[in-house]
């Protein structure tokens, strides 16, 4: 099991990410908790963790001084940085220290294990093999290719070809810092070949299956790696498809589980039943005859209930919970929310105190 330490000055931060981390699943352990860059540094002399999750804006050593000393104490540590909107002067020092990833405040749950994940993986290559040298990003290619990533996943696990051939393409033009075949160009293309490698990999592994072998190839210019990897992404997308139709019938409470685990996803019926390999409208029939609900009802019960037990809870605030439940429009979330349990969840929340 590999270890992490979080690191952050506020303590319901470092609860957040210890409440959001899918830690069992990733088979990730936390061994301990710092509020300041010297207490991380001597934990992490200690403990010698794989991953470190770490604020940057901290009282006395912050920080930028941190990753600069773990850097030299712990060359093959995965760093994880996690800030505010307002910190993006952070976001140099991040690259510079080779950070995985850089997530904003609030943290969302599904980047943050998405970013774990991809630790897990580095951490695992570097045990094998030196890595790569890969080009460093600035912060605007990084926000890019985040974001590019992230639509990635979303048209593989819905099995949207189109889509994923559409975002590689955005993620030539928009990440393009030349194209004349340099070294700079090759660096670029190798980056982003490797970041896409490793995306890969995880999405076929949540689907049970392993990267088929492939020639490891080296381009010279970003458009030709990106173009091959899209190839890949697409073969790829097709093994799982036929992998989901060979592997399950379609099962009424199979896409109840689904909905139980992504519901604070933008999940309209139309993606539950390309999913299920069925049409939306024998979807819509079936479920309503089994379960007196429809399946988007069913989706906004789960969010509305997890949203009035992170409440209860108290841990989280009120904007950060509509987020968390998939909601970035919080007049609506709470307009939903009255609707659904006739308070507001101000108001629910304070009637939950003693």
């Amino acid at each position: 099991m590999m270890s992490v330490i979080i690191v952050d000055d506020e303590r319901w931060n470092r609860d957040m990410i210890r409440t959001l981390g899918a830690w069992e699943e990733l088979d990730l352990e936390i061994v301990g908790e710092a509020e300041d860059g010297q207490s991380a540094l001597e934990l992490a002399e200690r403990l010698q963790p794989t991953i470190l999750i770490t604020d940057m804006r901290m009282p006395g050593t912050d920080g930028i001084w941190l990753l600069e000393q773990i850097r030299q104490l712990l060359p093959k540590i995965q760093i994880i940085v996690v800030s505010g909107y307002d910190d993006f002067k952070y976001t140099k020092p991040a690259v510079r220290h080779q950070a995985v990833e850089y997530l904003l405040k609030p943290i969302d749950p599904e980047e943050l294990n998405d970013t774990l994940g991809r630790c897990k993986l580095l951490a695992e290559q570097s045990r094998s093999s030196a890595q790569p040298r890969l080009a460093a990003l600035d912060r605007e290619a990084q926000q890019s290719l985040s974001s590019l990533k992230h639509l990635l996943r979303l048209h593989f696990n819905n099995l949207h070809e189109d889509g994923i051939r559409a975002t590689c393409d955005r993620m030539a033009q928009e990440l393009n810092q030349g194209g004349n075949g340099s070294e700079q160009d090759a660096a670029l293309a190798e980056r982003i070949r490797h970041e896409l490698e490793l995306l890969l990999a995880e999405l076929l592994a949540v689907n049970g299956l392993e990267p088929e072998p492939e020639a490891v190839m080296r381009y010279d210019t970003l458009e030709q790696s990106v173009a091959a990897m899209a190839d890949r992404y697409g073969a790829a997308m097709h093994r799982v498809e036929q992998n989901r139709k060979l592997k399950h019938k379609f099962k009424l409470d199979e896409v109840r589980t689904y909905i139980d685990l992504h519901f604070a996803e933008p999940l309209s019926l139309e993606q539950v039943a390309r999913i299920f390999f069925v049409s939306k409208e024998y979807l819509s029939k079936l479920y309503k005859q089994t379960y007196g609900i429809t399946v988007m009802d069913y989706v906004l019960q789960r969010r509305m209930e997890q949203a009035k037990a992170w409440l209860e809870e108290e841990e989280f605030s009120i904007k950060t919970i509509a987020e968390m439940t998939g909601y970035e429009d919080m007049s609506y979330f709470y307009r939903v929310f009255k609707k659904h349990y006739g308070v507001a969840p101000g108001e629910m929340r304070k009637q939950g105190r003693p």
